[in-house]
């Protein structure tokens, strides 16, 4: 029905050409933010109701008490349940911190945020398909329990030079959380709603710039000039990705583009991943709460976690075209 939508305004009201790049570029415009929007306003929706059954403060103290691994898994498991970028993660990481969490334990929740939680899983399933995105939530979620438990085991708990008695987190901690069933339903529809007014025009500028990729720039592209077959294209892109800064629900229409011009899909999302995950304004905000040492340690493991969830998925789409 969305693209009979698309198809109908473009081509009959609007009147474009089907075979011309800005008729292609418009139809895939309309057809992705649509259905992008669509499914953020739902499953963002339904994702906050079941928040409201999961007081952050309670979540925070048990994970201070959880060993043998069982906190990383739960840690990341709330990074990939709350729709923050690498920037926003800091303050309740500090938060946990202060509240005494193990320090692999915080880092599965800094780690796993900014790459999987609904948004993400929305737009990937939109736009590559809900197998991918459910392996790419679940390898998301893998690096950060396994480089959360990493990070733990080198004990690097003296490299944080945080003073606890300043302030983060804490709003985050004490955020109100309704107990009536109508309660939960209005939170639920405004969390909805607020989350799609600070990122409709987000999506909509990733969308534009993937149509745009889409129409407009030539299929043998990337191919041709960036090497994309090379062993070497997965950590180049992890690399070129770092210093950007950008959230993945700008990315994932980017990145369908690229793919659909010829990037594989593990380089593609390993560059999404590092611009996700990684980012020099995260780095500055971080070097106030650790050390140099601390900090140099948790971007390598996380970027070599990126590194290899990108040749997975170049292994299993070659497999799988196959």
């Amino acid at each position: 029905m969305i693209q009979q939508f698309a198809n109908w305004l473009i081509y009959s009201i609007f009147n474009f050409d089907p075979a011309s790049k800005i008729g292609g570029s418009l139809n895939f415009f309309v057809y992705d933010m649509v259905k992008i929007y669509l499914l953020v306003l739902i499953i963002i929706g339904a994702i906050a109701f079941i928040r409201t059954f999961l007081p952050p403060h309670k979540l925070k103290e048990t994970f201070a008490k959880q060993r043998f691994g069982i906190g990383n898994i739960s840690a990341s498991l709330l990074g990939a349940i709350t729709p923050f970028c690498s920037c926003s993660s800091i303050p309740i990481f500090i938060g946990f911190l202060k509240a005494e969490v193990p320090l692999g334990t915080a880092f599965s929740f800094i780690i796993t945020s900014p790459l999987v939680n609904e948004v993400v899983l929305v737009l990937m399933g939109g736009t590559f398909g809900w197998k991918i995105a459910t392996l790419y939530a679940l390898a998301g979620i893998i690096l950060g329990v396994v480089a959360g438990l990493i990070i733990g085991k080198m004990k690097l708990e003296k490299e944080i030079i945080l003073k606890f008695n300043e302030s983060g987190g804490e709003n985050w901690a004490f955020e109100y959380l309704p107990k009536s069933f109508e309660g939960k339903i209005q939170y639920s529809l405004n969390e909805s709603f607020t989350t799609f007014k600070k990122l409709w025009l987000v999506i909509a500028i990733g969308v534009a710039i993937g149509a745009a990729i889409h129409g407009y720039v030539p299929a043998d592209f990337f191919s041709r000039y960036l090497g994309v077959d090379s062993f070497l294209a997965v950590p180049i892109a992890t690399l070129i990705g770092i210093p950007i800064y950008a959230g993945c629900s700008t990315l994932v229409p980017i990145v369908f583009a690229l793919t659909a011009q010829g990037i594989p899909l593990g380089t593609a999302l390993a560059f999404m991943m590092a611009i996700a995950g990684l980012s020099l304004p995260e780095a500055i905000m971080l070097k106030k709460v650790m050390t140099i040492k601390l900090l140099v340690a948790f971007f390598g493991i996380v970027a070599f976690g990126i590194i290899m969830i990108g040749y997975l998925f170049n292994i299993f789409n070659l497999v799988y075209q196959n």
